[in-house]
C-alpha cells in the first residue's frame, strides 16, 4: 500500500471516530436528563474531558447544543430542528397512529378513525373498527363536510382560525382538549374528536371515536372525550409535537 493510500485510510478511520464520538455525546441527552456537564458526559462516553469540551464547543457554535446560563451545563439546541425537521416531516402519520388507535378501540370498544383536512372536508385515512357487532364505521376515503361533525370542527378551526365559528371552537378545544358531536349530524351517532400535532406544533390530523348513540349516554361522553384526547396526545408526542412528550 502506498503512503498516500495509508494516510487516506487513517484519515477516514479518524474521521469516522470523531463522528461516532459526536453522536455518542449527543445521545447522552435524554428526556429525563436534559442538562449535562462536561464531566458527566465524559464519564458516560469514556472520553477525556478536554475532548468532550472541544466537541461541545463546536456543537455550540452550530447551535446543536446550548449552554444553560445558570448552571453552565449544556442542553440540546434548536439547531437540531434544521437537521431533524425533514425526517419528522416525512413521518407516516397513519403508521405512527395505528397502534394508539388500536389501544383506544380496545379501551372504548368503539370504532376509531384518523382523519385529515383536504381544504374543505375531513377525510378518513385510517380506521380501526369496533369489535362489537353493531358499530359506527368511517371507511377509508369517507368525507365529512358538515361543520357539526366533531372532526370537521377540530380540523377546520385550526386551518381557518380567524373564522368567527373557529374562534369559539378553538376556545372549547383549549379548555377540554376534544370536541363531541352528540347526535347533531345524525340522531343515531356519536363522534368525539381531538387534534393530532406534528413537530412544528401544527395540526396534521384528528382522531375521532365513533359510536352508536344508544350505547353512549351523555354522562359517558366526557370519559370518551378524555380517552380520545389522550390517544391524540400520544400520537402527537410520537410525531415530535412540542410539549406532548
Amino acid at each position: 500500500m502506498s503512503e498516500e493510500a495509508a494516510a487516506a485510510g487513517k484519515a477516514t478511520r479518524e474521521g469516522s471516530s470523531v463522528i461516532a464520538n459526536v453522536f455518542e455525546v449527543l445521545k447522552c441527552f435524554t428526556v429525563d436528563q436534559t442538562l449535562l456537564g462536561v464531566t458527566e458526559i465524559a464519564a458516560r462516553v469514556g472520553l477525556h474531558k478536554s475532548s468532550v469540551s472541544r466537541i461541545l464547543s463546536t456543537l455550540e457554535l452550530l447551535e446543536i447544543v446550548e449552554r444553560d446560563e445558570e448552571s453552565r451545563k449544556f442542553r440540546l439546541g434548536l439547531g437540531l430542528i434544521s437537521v431533524a425537521g425533514p425526517l419528522l416531516a416525512g413521518l407516516d402519520i397513519r403508521r405512527l397512529a395505528l397502534p394508539f388507535m388500536r389501544e383506544l378501540a380496545e379501551e372504548t370498544q368503539e370504532s376509531v378513525a384518523l382523519q385529515v383536512w383536504s381544504g374543505s372536508e375531513s377525510v378518513t385515512v385510517e380506521q380501526v373498527p369496533s369489535p362489537q357487532q353493531i358499530k359506527h364505521m368511517a371507511a377509508l376515503g369517507t368525507r365529512y363536510s358538515t361543520y357539526e361533525s366533531a372532526s370537521v370542527q377540530v380540523l377546520e378551526s385550526h386551518a381557518n382560525p380567524t373564522k368567527a365559528r373557529s374562534k369559539a371552537t378553538l376556545k372549547e378545544l383549549a379548555e377540554q382538549g376534544y370536541l363531541a358531536n352528540y347526535g347533531r349530524t345524525s340522531p343515531d351517532e356519536v363522534g368525539v374528536s381531538a387534534p393530532v400535532f406534528d413537530h412544528r406544533g401544527e395540526v396534521v390530523g384528528a382522531i375521532i371515536m365513533l359510536a352508536p348513540r344508544y350505547r353512549v349516554p351523555e354522562e359517558r361522553v366526557a370519559d370518551l372525550g378524555r380517552a380520545t384526547r389522550d390517544c391524540a396526545a400520544r400520537i402527537s408526542a410520537r410525531m415530535g409535537a412540542p410539549g406532548k412528550a
